[in-house]
């Protein structure tokens, strides 16, 4: 089972440790993609996660991963797990994302209702090297430039700048105290001077907008209509169904015990909240397949809404290599995961298990406001910088940021060297997007129209 998470060398200081993780991982192995030593064929590793999913929706699942490079990208995360534990890495060890494209980090209200940049996304959280995130964060940015049209050059810098994001915030955190380090956030202020420095004000106050439009009582007016004078989640079939006949016994009882794992004043607020109606969603790109639920309840006194999504949980695809979760469900390891992680959690996550199946629940939308490729790739190597700030504040909260500091050192080669692997695994990705591709238009991979 993991244990909890420490560095490499904890008798050493952290920055001689981090030096001697060098010998095990070498920096100039960083830029390195070898595709002969991979030692796994990349459609039958998405292929094999079907097992857990409804099979009902795999065909959407293909369908939305054969659209381009990019959509294979966000759903093959299996893929690259198996392909990142085939070379040498550390043993410096943080809290992985474990799928830290560029379109996983978003903003959302905190419990204090401000707005904050952070991670969103923890399906595949688990301890792990640091470098995998890194790595997998700097690849997103070459995929989704090629997807937008944009230079190799502009691709070149948004990788340049993500990983100077990085560099830079886990160099200021090694000398921070820890408790500096955990009250830290990303704001929306500090997004937005990011993206346009001369014009913050203007791109806050967007932003500031977009999030309130992404509300729960947004979700109320764009979601629901009144059938006989009851409030019901309105059906876009097949990506939102009421057909959950064969999951309603399931989802009353996920709700009951999911009350177990909130503290007991989250528990009493959700206790004036009655549910009122439930449906089946298609989510995402790598978790189509997976069971999800979004559920409505009303608050007795008012009336007032709460939506809250149910998501299936299977094992994170690092386990076969780093092993098992220390915890007991996967709901938890996400849940877990996600508080280790981001600077503020929804308060309303939790997590249960039914019939085999773990889950875990968090609020729908609540200010959440989750990137556009299309949006942001005219800003796309400012983002990728406030990216980079993020993950390193998600690895100096659960790793040792002064051991990732001695690793990575002043060396501009280390830069060069993330780059060039960004690079090389893009290219390793569209031969797998094309693998994917060819064996849908055959018909030997079952697959429904890619988008929406």
């Amino acid at each position: 089972m993991n244990t909890p998470i420490t560095g490499a060398g904890d008798a050493m200081a952290p920055a001689a440790a981090g030096k001697a993780a060098r010998k095990q991982a070498p920096r100039s192995a960083i830029g390195v993609w070898n595709p002969e030593t991979r030692g796994h064929d990349a459609l039958e590793t998405i292929l094999a996660q079907n097992a857990i999913r409804d099979t009902a929706l795999l065909p959407i699942r293909h369908g939305r991963m054969a659209a381009s490079p990019w959509t294979y990208y966000r759903g093959a995360a299996a893929v690259m797990a198996a392909d990142l534990a085939s070379a040498p890495h550390t043993d410096l060890q943080v809290q992985l994302c474990g799928d830290a494209h560029v379109l996983n980090f978003g903003m959302w209200r905190s419990p204090e209702r401000n707005l904050l940049f952070d991670l969103r996304d923890f399906d595949e959280t688990l301890p792990g090297p640091f470098e995998w995130d890194v790595k997998r964060f700097l690849t997103s940015l070459v995929i989704l430039a090629e997807s937008n049209g944009l230079t190799s050059e502009v691709a070149r810098e948004a990788v340049r700048r993500g990983y100077q994001g990085y560099r830079e915030w886990i160099s200021t955190y090694a000398s921070w105290p820890e408790l500096d380090i955990w009250y830290d956030n990303v704001d929306v202020t500090q997004l937005a001077e990011y993206l346009a420095p001369d014009d913050e004000h203007r791109v806050e106050e967007q932003i500031e907008k977009r999030a309130d439009k992404r509300s729960q009582r947004g979700a109320l007016k764009k979601f629901t209509q009144l059938v006989d004078g009851t409030r019901q989640i309105i059906e876009d079939p097949p990506y939102r169904t009421h057909a959950l006949s064969e999951y309603a016994e399931q989802l009353d009882t996920i709700v009951t015990q999911y009350r177990e794992s909130i503290a007991d004043h989250i528990a009493h607020l959700w206790s004036r909240y009655d549910l009122v109606d439930a449906v089946q969603q298609v989510v995402g790109v790598g978790s189509v397949g997976m069971r999800v639920f979004l559920t409505l309840s009303e608050e007795r006194r008012t009336g007032d809404a709460l939506f809250l999504q149910v998501k299936q949980a299977g094992p994170s695809v690092y386990e076969q290599f780093l092993g098992p979760s220390r915890y007991s469900t996967h709901g938890a390891r996400v849940v877990q995961g996600q508080r280790l992680i981001q600077a503020s959690t929804d308060m309303f996550v939790g997590w249960t298990s039914i019939d085999g199946m773990d889950y875990y629940v968090r609020q729908f939308r609540d200010g959440k406001v989750i990137p556009d490729g299309a949006v942001i790739a005219p800003r796309l190597p400012a983002f990728a910088e406030a990216c980079g700030h993020v993950l390193a504040r998600a690895h100096a909260r659960s790793g040792d940021a002064a051991q990732i500091d001695g690793y990575l050192g002043a060396a501009p080669r280390v830069a060069d060297a993330f780059t060039d692997f960004a690079f090389a695994y893009a290219e390793q990705n569209s031969r797998d997007h094309a693998q994917l591709a060819d064996a849908v238009a055959a018909g030997t991979v079952p697959a429904a129209p890619g988008w929406p």
